[in-house]
């Protein structure tokens, strides 16, 4: 009999799964940990609407404390999981604290990946912190420098843009993006930030930071050029938060490893989100995803399985990024592909980009065109070569081509 279930980790997956306990009518004991003072909020807004001023911090909460409250979830925000006793169905809390379990939901996430060395003029942007942090100081800096050209770096550049903020972006790679979206794909990425007056700088890494007591700083370039800034913001991506994990005993790989029904190596434990390394059958391998969407999925699929509902996940992953008047919405998974079949006008900014191996669409990337991520979702999972021509032919509907074979 379950009695008591405990999550560790109040984002936006742990947040999912709670909701979705109570919605699969679970009446017993829910814990949601985590380990910020504020309740579950929204991620996607801190790098855009937020960092704008255009939301308040209220906007962003998934829901309200209140809420909580009435549906019987016990919310413990401040407060860190430290450590696990599986034995025991135990989790140790930073502030001397223990929460018995009969299931056990780990979702916590990962952290944003620093520089080495400690500085005062460096910020990142993972948590609503960091996000006030940023919101504040912003504003005030007349030049800012962003390494990384990723997503979250180009969503930064973005905003920043808005607020009339000078911005020079490092970019390690030739093309932005060229492994996840490839070259051809990645420089239409640059060129929309180029013609918003961001100082673009691929091939060209940080090598060094050097902060002045009047508050400046010196960026020093992999290709020893000096860029004086004010604020230097670094997006580089995240690291999972799987120590706790580790530590247990429990079988972690590039995340906490778990199988197509979100459960770990041991027993009555499971994990999702940004930290699950999860068995995907759709693409047969082993995948970790950090968005939105997969962890309020993924976090909702792992409720339901620790009910006995055997949910097996197979989602098929989509996110997006507004940047300037840009819409950019990318579905499936495609490390290496053998080609890709262009829908639209890449001089006009307005397209789909078709990742195939062997003739089956295996992702999509769409600019400013929505609808065709729908229909490319479902050429996906239908794991069936396509009609290249077609597929190319904007006269021939999308959805006509997924009723016709190759």
């Amino acid at each position: 009999m379950i009695n008591t279930i405990v999550i560790v980790g109040a984002g936006q997956c742990g947040a999912s799964a709670a909701e979705t306990l109570r919605n699969e009518g679970f009446d017993g004991a829910l814990v949601l940990i985590g380990d910020e003072g504020d309740p579950p909020y929204e991620r996607p807004p801190l790098s855009k609407e937020y960092l704008q001023g255009k939301q308040d911090r209220e906007e962003l909460l998934i829901r309200s404390r209140e809420w909580y409250r009435d549906a019987g979830i016990e919310l413990r925000t401040g407060s860190a999981a430290t450590s696990l006793d599986l034995d025991a169905g135990v989790v140790r809390l930073s502030d001397g604290d223990r929460v018995s379990f009969d299931r056990l939901l780990l979702a916590t996430g990962g952290r944003a990946r620093t520089l080495p060395g400690r500085y005062q003029r460096v910020r990142y942007l993972r948590s609503l912190a960091d996000a006030d942090r940023l919101r504040t100081e912003l504003p005030a800096a007349g030049h800012v420098v962003i390494v990384g050209a990723g997503f979250i770096g180009a969503e930064l550049a973005a905003s920043a843009r808005s607020l009339g903020i000078d911005v020079t972006m490092l970019e390690a790679l030739e093309v932005p993006l060229a492994r996840v979206l490839g070259t051809e794909i990645g420089a239409v990425y640059a060129g929309i930030h180029r013609d918003q007056g961001v100082r673009l700088r691929t091939g060209e890494g940080l090598e060094s930071i050097t902060e002045s007591a009047d508050g400046t700083v010196r960026v020093r370039t992999t290709r020893e050029q000096v860029i004086d800034c004010d604020l230097v913001v670094v997006g580089i991506g995240i690291t999972p938060n799987s120590e706790l994990a580790q530590a247990a005993g429990i079988t972690t790989d590039n995340g906490i490893v778990v199988d197509q029904f979100c459960r770990t190596s041991a027993p009555h434990v499971y994990a999702a989100g940004d930290v699950a390394n999860h068995f995907h059958p759709l693409f047969g391998r082993r995948l970790r995803v950090e968005h939105y969407d997969n962890a309020i999925r993924q976090g909702a699929a792992a409720a339901r399985n620790m009910l006995g509902k055997d949910v097996v996940f197979d989602e098929c992953h989509w996110f997006w990024s507004d940047q300037y008047d840009v819409n950019l919405q990318y579905t499936g998974h495609c490390p290496q592909w053998d080609e890709i079949v262009v829908r639209g006008s890449l001089e006009e900014r307005r397209f789909t980009a078709f990742y195939l191996n062997h003739g089956i669409v295996n992702a999509a990337l769409a600019l400013n065109r929505p609808k065709d991520i729908v229909r490319a979702k479902k050429m996906i999972r239908a794991r069936t070569p396509v009609d290249v021509a077609k597929l190319r032919d904007e006269d021939v509907d999308l959805r006509k081509l997924l009723q016709q074979p190759a």
